[in-house]
């Protein structure tokens, strides 16, 4: 899958590891690492839908600001959240997402989703 990010600022933290471990500590670099690492191997988000979803847990956010996005386990409560990168975004009949027709995605960051 082809990987931008929403911010210069953003790409150089997730390129340069050392950053990385001094703003997320080591145990969620490792897994911000371990979650790019799937994420660029895959050939489409379809890859992560349930039940080849665990132990990422791959999911839509569909409340408020967060509809439209997606997001991967880190360390609860973290998840590294994203969206699709295309224009129009692939939909389906019903108008839900089309998993199997993103090929790439924006990094937005790393969140709590639940506060």
């Amino acid at each position: 899958m082809i990987i931008y990010f929403s911010s210069r600022k953003l790409e150089k933290s997730f390129n340069e590891g050392a950053q990385l471990e001094r703003e997320h500590g080591r145990d969620r670099a490792k897994k911000i690492r371990l979650r790019m690492t799937e994420l660029r191997a895959a050939k489409c988000l379809k890859d992560f839908w349930p039940p080849k979803s665990p132990p990422g847990r791959c999911h839509e956010l569909t409340k408020g600001k967060r509809s439209g996005q997606l997001s991967v386990d880190l360390d609860h409560p973290y998840r590294l959240i994203f969206k699709p990168e295309h224009d129009p975004i692939p939909k389906l009949i019903d108008g839900g997402l089309d998993w199997a027709e993103v090929t790439a995605i924006k990094i937005i960051g790393i969140e709590n989703t639940h506060e």
